[in-house]
């Protein structure tokens, strides 16, 4: 879920315009290749249960193993989840609901649950905590819908994915134990006929029958509720089921209701605040490359103007130390090659959003690609991590190959493993069951580390990458910087720049993950990136040239770190969110959010890291390339 960049004339523009429009026709929301599935008169619909989740806690559990709800048939089959399915916490199956198509049901007893007190008190908790109940009808999930519009007068009507599992009333736990389902569908010409299902409501009552074991004709009317308290309680659910024609919505738009459509003058805001911000950067980068540093080479080539410039100043004066080897060198080469690997997925994943691949149908789409998508991306990490190892005179490829494919990965695995037992300790459905986890590490040791070998063998075997001039066998002394150019302002100003192209779309990619809201803009996200990007090199650039004609030649890490510190910013923005949005009160959720924070800010940082830190190596073996040094 992510945004960003580019451009800077009128071409480009156009270009941009095009691409953010996208995401908003209707069949970039479906899988290319994968039709409808047309349901014939007295055919079951099977309805499938899959989780409870809220937005006061990053905690889903499984709606079938819930100890206060019907008992999930004997039979009941799991359905088969992707690994971004089985990471967000889904755990679908089939149940007992009856759904057969064009046959209305007034009312129907499901089952009839005699609940533990303990079992009641969670579920008073969970009613407390605002979880709402997510159940899937052909791809859509139940929804409640609710009105966008001004009333009465002017009714626009959305959906809202999932219905709450009760509701807090006069100081009292309600549960909703009778659901009216609505089936929207859409008929099919020709002979054979058939329905397509265009839409999954969900209308959820709390009743309290008493002594009555019989099914309610009017939920509406019954004025009881079903108490659920820390007391042990008969619990009756029932259901009704009605099937509705709907003209106006087709199958190619049915997700349309579930997409909140934000303003979008608000992204477009953004866009133009990011474009403003790497314009001007752009110029401090076309003044430099155009007068500064044209003049600069003119003087420095001219022959008879040695004598007077006693050997140049500036940059010039550190041409014999800028491409010493820095320290941690081997640490360098592993974090950009990581760093390369985050960038290919990065791009990658965001170019099938525009095609259309990923998109809110397809659940757990986006994490399940991006992982593959870093998988294999690692033979771009060996390979690039290698060929600057080389440069560094390393003396072992296949140790810093290996140190490439574990570090980071390594670090995450570690963050994510060490979470997941607090997870377990709840029961949620987050918790990642072992033979996920089992096969996180077979693609990481039999797929990613592999490819991170062969990437680094072709990568060593290439020629050494040449640097214009020779270094010095002793190092120059580095003068006192001035102020403002100290790595601590450097860094913490040259950090805030990236931030602040992206803070606006920020929000609704934290909204899109935390408040289980779809993200769908990918054409903006696709802008906002590029944008990014671009930022990350005109900043990493523009810190590096002013450093260097301080006569600072320790350009290598510093060129990584003032791009990717705007991790740290959006790190403390995800802090403000915390406060302000989510109404998180209990330790394990928090933790969840600022552990998940902190990976995603690492990840970035690698991202915008790297990114400043390629093209300014190019930066500087161009500038020095183009001067003569004796």
């Amino acid at each position: 879920m992510v945004s960003l960049r580019v451009g800077a004339t009128a071409a480009m523009a156009t270009v941009l315009l095009a691409l953010s429009t996208v995401p908003s026709i209707g069949f970039a929301f479906y899988i290319p290749g994968i039709s409808p599935t047309v349901f014939r008169e007295g055919e079951r619909v099977p309805l499938y249960v899959n989780k409870i989740f809220s937005e006061k806690s990053p905690l889903p559990y499984a709606y079938a193993d819930l100890p206060f709800v019907c008992a999930p048939p004997k039979d009941a089959k799991k359905a088969w989840l992707n690994l971004g399915e089985v990471l967000r916490g889904d755990r679908i199956s089939t149940s007992d609901y009856e759904l057969v198509v064009g046959h209305d049901i007034d009312c129907k007893i499901l089952c009839t649950k005699r609940v533990l007190a303990e079992d009641a008190a969670l579920a008073r908790d969970f009613i407390a905590n605002e979880y709402n109940v997510e159940w899937i009808v052909d791809n859509l999930p139940g929804a409640t819908r609710y009105n966008l519009g001004d009333g009465q007068a002017t009714k626009q009507w959305r959906y809202r994915a999932g219905f709450p599992l009760g509701k807090v009333k006069w100081s009292k736990s309600n549960i909703h134990n009778h659901v009216t389902i609505r089936i929207l569908y859409q008929s099919q010409p020709g002979p054979n006929g058939g329905k397509l299902i265009v839409g999954f409501e969900v209308s959820p009552y709390s009743i309290d029958q008493g002594d009555i074991d019989t099914c309610p004709q009017d939920p509406l009317r019954v004025g009881a509720f079903q108490a659920v308290s820390d007391k042990e309680v008969d619990i009756q659910y029932t259901y009704s089921v009605q099937w509705i024609e709907d003209k106006e919505i087709t199958w190619s738009n049915r997700w349309n209701l579930y997409l909140v459509s934000t303003d979008v003058q608000i992204h477009w805001y953004s866009i133009v605040n990011s474009i403003v911000i790497m314009v001007f950067l752009a110029g401090l980068v076309a003044l430099i490359i155009m007068r500064t540093l044209k003049k600069d080479i003119a003087i420095y080539n001219e022959e008879e103007m040695k004598d007077e410039l006693d050997e140049g100043a500036g940059w010039k004066l550190v041409h014999g130390d800028v491409f010493r080897t820095p320290k941690y060198s081997s640490l360098l080469c592993a974090v950009l090659g990581s760093g390369v690997q985050i960038l290919v997925m990065a791009v990658s994943t965001i170019i099938f959003a525009l095609l259309g691949i990923l998109n809110p149908s397809y659940r757990g789409g986006f994490v399940s690609f991006g992982l593959f998508l870093f998988v294999f991306a690692g033979a771009f990490a060996g390979y690039y991590s290698a060929r600057l190892y080389k440069v560094f005179r390393g003396n072992s490829w296949t140790k810093n190959a290996i140190v490439t494919a574990t570090l980071v990965p390594g670090i995450l695995f570690t963050i994510v493993f060490m979470l997941n037992l607090f997870v377990w300790s709840k029961n949620s459905s987050n918790a990642i069951p072992f033979g996920t986890f089992f096969a996180l590490v077979v693609m990481w040791f039999g797929i990613s580390l592999p490819l991170s070998l062969i990437g680094a063998f072709f990568g060593q075997r290439k020629m050494v990458i040449e640097h214009p001039g020779r270094t010095n066998q002793i190092p120059r002394q580095i003068p006192e910087p001035v102020w403002y150019l100290r790595p601590r302002f450097t860094i913490v100003l040259g950090g805030l720049l990236p931030f602040a192209v992206i803070f606006i779309e920020l929000f609704y990619i934290l909204k899109s993950i935390w408040e289980d809201q779809y993200y769908y803009m990918f054409g903006f996200l696709s802008l906002v990136f590029v944008i990014l990007l671009v930022t990350c090199v005109e900043v990493s650039i523009v810190v590096t040239y002013f450093q260097l004609c301080d006569e600072d030649y320790n350009w290598w890490w510093r060129s990584f770190i003032v791009p990717s510190f705007s991790a740290v910013y959006i790190f403390l923005y995800s802090m403000v969110y915390f406060t302000k949005q989510l109404s998180i009160d209990h330790f394990v959720p928090g933790l969840i959010y600022f552990t998940n924070s902190l990976m995603i800010c690492f990840v970035y940082g690698l991202l915008t890291g790297t990114t400043g830190f390629i093209s300014t190596y190019w930066f500087i073996r161009r500038i020095y390339s183009a001067v003569k040094i004796d």
